[in-house]
């Protein structure tokens, strides 16, 4: 695809923000810009829009010029200025985790996926805001305040990744980290307008998480991005030494797709609840899209699998990982570990461990790989799964916050992760696209999942649908806005 270059010595911080990752990064290869300018214009940018979007939990601008400094210029992202999810320790910066309790406390380890991060030449800046330990569908914390849409600021940009997401759409940076559990990252990246990738399980390099936490097989960590490209580069990057099949160059991905791809639509969720009709008008002319563009588009059924005990499994084995991370804690913290700092919603959840016997959390693992074997039998029918992301457009703030009835939030976070829990269960590959926007311009993704390790075909779809609808005019257009007016 070709995109929209703003290049030359003289870039503006503004030009540079309608430019993505992987043009920047050519800027300072190119000898064009210095990966300082770069990380001095994003700052400017930030310094300018983050007081209405509140999507910066913490910086750390001298540690990023440092680096910058340093930046050799071969990279693949070389100078790139970037946000780290506010879950994910970064050294230098705060590990905050969204939480009163941990706010401002440093990062005590680093992994290998943040060591694949700075090979790659991303120079940090500091941390996005996120829900109180990633928890949330919506970022609004009793540590940071709420995180706002930067289509409409009375709305939700989100969670966990909310932060990442309003940064990137806004246009502070170019790319920024993200994490996805049940999909935190696909939808923040409906409900901003970017694209959002979750890679197969196992697939990206380690980011320091045990593998026996209860949870750990759902988490992966990616990024969000104003380009399909910029993804696939950073996926690239940060994949694992052993991994199979072994993701293309984009150039070579561009053009790639499968003549008649199989697709199979359906539109009501697991648990039999109806997207808008926003987001349905969304799904059926994402399917219609996917025809114009060569591929073979059926209505299929909802993957099936026991959703009620799933649902309850998923939130009890989170809440054991919550109560034995808290555990551990109070150990490490002593006098000053807290729960006064913890937020309504994270107590209530971790609440659900006591009393669980080893027969219950067998009984809840057991229930997570049944129901991962049941939803296999979807693909036999097509290449790739088509779903609304979320069923519906960002929601107001206020909603869904922390001190609201632990039991409405629930039942919201089941319902907000719909679509997107199913390929995090299965481990599958998936990925929001920003394809729709609503009348009152709110951007409402499509959701396309496929097998394990079929990461190089979505991308393939990906790069076609990018082509056959670009949505980074609208983008350009937001950034344009809020930089030129503040709104």
């Amino acid at each position: 695809m070709d995109y929209p270059q703003t290049t030359g010595t003289n870039s503006t911080p503004s030009d540079l923000a309608l430019m993505d990752a992987t043009d920047q990064a050519e800027l300072v290869k190119n000898g064009e810009a210095t990966s300082l300018e770069l990380v001095d214009a994003a700052i400017e940018r930030i310094e300018k829009l983050n007081p209405k979007i509140n999507a910066i939990a913490s910086a750390n601008y001298d540690l990023a010029r440092q680096r910058a400094r340093s930046i050799r210029g071969d990279e693949l992202f070389s100078g790139v200025p970037t946000l780290v999810k506010d879950l994910l320790p970064y050294p230098g910066h705060a590990a905050g985790f969204g939480s009163r309790l941990l706010d401002g406390a440093p990062a005590l380890t680093s992994s290998d996926y943040v060591e694949a991060m700075d090979a790659s030449g991303l120079v940090v800046l500091g941390k996005s805001t996120v829900s109180e330990f990633g928890l949330l569908g919506t970022t609004e914390t009793l540590a940071k305040g709420a995180t706002t849409n930067p289509w409409d600021h009375s709305r939700s940009s989100g969670g966990s990744s909310g932060g990442a997401v309003a940064a990137v759409a806004s246009g502070m940076v170019p790319i920024a980290h993200a994490t996805d559990g049940g999909g935190s990252i696909r939808g923040p990246a409906s409900l901003c307008g970017l694209f959002g990738f979750k890679p197969s399980r196992n697939r990206t390099q380690s980011n320091g998480i045990p593998p026996e936490m209860p949870t750990s097989a759902l988490l992966a960590d990616h990024c969000v991005s104003r380009s399909v490209r910029d993804s696939a580069r950073w996926l690239s990057a940060t994949e694992g030494a052993a991994v199979p099949n072994k993701l293309p160059n984009p150039e070579a991905l561009e053009n790639a797709l499968p003549k008649n791809t199989r697709i199979g639509f359906y539109r009501n969720d697991s648990l039999g609840q109806t997207p808008t009709p926003e987001a349905e008008a969304a799904l059926l002319e994402a399917a219609k899209l996917c025809e114009g563009i060569g591929c073979d588009v059926i209505e299929i059924e909802a993957p099936g699998f026991d959703t009620e005990a799933t649902v309850e499994a998923f939130f009890d084995l989170t809440g054991l990982t919550l109560a034995g991370l808290f555990t551990q804690m109070q150990a490490m913290m002593g006098d000053a570990y807290s729960e006064d700092l913890l937020e309504p919603y994270t107590l209530a959840t971790a609440a659900r461990a006591n009393g669980l016997t080893a027969e219950d959390i067998a009984g809840f693992q057991s229930a997570m790989v049944h129901a991962a074997a049941s939803v296999e039998q979807s693909l036999a029918q097509c290449d790739i799964i088509l779903s609304p992301t979320v069923p519906f457009e960002a929601f107001p703030l206020g909603l869904y916050g922390p001190t609201a009835d632990p039991g409405i939030l629930a039942s919201f976070t089941a319902r907000l992760a719909g679509y997107t829990f199913i390929p995090s269960l299965a481990g599958w590959p998936a990925m929001s696209v920003p394809l729709h926007w609503t009348e009152n311009g709110l951007p409402i993704g499509c959701h396309f999942t496929a097998a394990q390790n079929k990461d190089p075909l979505l991308f393939s779809l990906a790069f076609q649908l990018e082509q056959a609808q670009p949505w980074n005019p609208r983008l350009n257009a937001l950034t344009e806005r809020l930089l030129c007016h503040n709104a």
